[in-house]
């Protein structure tokens, strides 16, 4: 059993899965929960208080006036830190120590890439699985924060979801995994983002450009463009950046490309 005092690498665990849960299942019911208490000795309610530990110093949840378990220790403001500093090391870093811990449990990739091909081997392995344990965690962190809902339409359907990048991840290697450069959109919404079809401004509200709305086309006329002006669904957690929007509207948005 573990001792009273919370390791580092436990608290990596309690953090990675503190970013892939909806906020309103960090108690001590979740079978995740209960799953991770299993495996690193303690009880699920120990690792759900710790779970609300974090929601207490995630501004996210602070700034709408919901609060999480006060006592955060100055570890856990350390694993807070060290992930938003590195993204990418860290999420492999806990997949990598769960799966010691959990050698039966069959790793779930929901990121709807193609599989690993059954004869690569070695570094190329390792690679590629790599990625797709990056993805992965990125997909289930930035949906569990939107509820699941395309934050333009309300879609909840999972398989017609994405998980959006704000900055494209060829652009910016530091965020590629950071939950605050990820938007929920479905499948349509995303790739008018992607193509700059579709912005979101500083105050969080949908600009369509001029090229959609001069369109006439009904499809175009009855989805995107009733959109232009309205706010986007917001997270529960990890806001989206808005220098990130910024970025996303100076590169990527076509009204300004043409200026």
């Amino acid at each position: 059993m573990a001792t009273n005092r919370w390791t580092k690498e436990q608290l990596k665990l309690a953090f990675h899965l503190y970013c892939q849960l909806p906020f309103g299942k960090l108690d001590m019911r979740t079978p995740e929960v209960i799953r991770l208490a299993t495996l690193i000795g303690r009880t699920p309610g120990a690792v759900a208080m710790k779970l609300s530990n974090f929601a207490s110093i995630d501004p996210a949840i602070t700034s709408t006036g919901r609060k999480g378990l006060e006592g955060a220790s100055n570890l856990d403001r350390e694993i807070w830190d060290e992930f938003h500093a590195d993204w990418e090391a860290l999420a492999v870093e806990s997949e990598m120590l769960r799966r010691k811990l959990d050698a039966e449990e069959q790793p779930v990739d929901d990121s709807e890439e193609q599989l690993v091909p059954e004869d690569f081997t070695g570094e190329t392995r390792k690679v590629v699985t790599e990625q797709r344990i990056k993805q992965s965690f990125f997909r289930r962190a930035v949906l569990s924060s939107y509820r699941g809902r395309c934050c333009m339409s309300g879609l909840s359907e999972p398989r017609l979801l994405v998980a959006s990048h704000i900055v494209p991840w060829s652009k910016d290697k530091a965020n590629r995994l950071n939950p605050s450069n990820g938007l929920c959109l479905s499948a349509i919404h995303d790739r008018a983002f992607d193509k700059g079809l579709i912005a979101i401004d500083d105050d969080f509200k949908i600009v369509v450009s001029e090229e959609l709305r001069r369109r006439d086309e009904q499809f175009i006329k009855d989805v995107l463009v009733p959109l232009n002006g309205k706010s986007i669904e917001l997270p529960e957690r990890f806001m989206p950046s808005v220098e990130f929007l910024s970025r996303h509207r100076a590169d990527l948005f076509v009204d300004n490309q043409k200026k």
